[in-house]
């Protein structure tokens, strides 16, 4: 059984190491710097980030990070899945599904307009889960990094 709940200052060491098999799977070497002003935001109250952790067998198995923003084609806020993270040693299980979820019920409750995210084109396992709640658009991604 899954439980589904937003994140606690006392996960920390849960969230820093499935964070450390997130950026691993995408290939990305973050500093210690960026990875602490991540959970800093996590944390704060007042941040417009927010993140929900699957527990399973007692341990969190994973995390998605969502990030709410303005539009200007709606009034009620946008929301963002920046990051969807399964312990690779449960995937497959239906924690994915679990956390996917858990994180549209928060947005019905909260009354946001949108839910969208992205993936790697490559990612098959999680196209396969998100491809079995909407089909992918035409939409097509631009991304210049400014600064890190």
């Amino acid at each position: 059984m899954a439980d589904v709940r937003p994140i606690t200052r006392d996960d920390e060491a849960d969230w820093r190491r499935l964070w450390a098999q997130y950026l691993a799977f995408y290939a990305t070497d973050l500093g210690p710097a960026i990875t602490d002003h991540t959970w800093a935001r996590i944390c704060e109250p007042e941040s417009s980030i927010r993140t929900l952790v699957v527990i399973h067998d007692g341990a969190m198995a994973g995390f998605a990070t969502l990030v709410l923003h303005e539009g200007t084609w709606t009034r009620s806020p946008i929301c963002y899945l920046e990051d969807l993270c399964v312990d690779e040693a449960v995937r497959g299980t239906g924690l994915g599904r679990a956390l996917l979820d858990g994180c549209l019920a928060l947005a019905r409750t909260e009354g946001w307009s949108r839910f969208y995210w992205h993936t790697d084109r490559s990612n098959s396992r999680a196209r396969a889960l998100y491809d079995s709640y909407v089909a992918a658009d035409d939409s097509v991604k631009y991304h210049i990094t400014l600064i890190e």
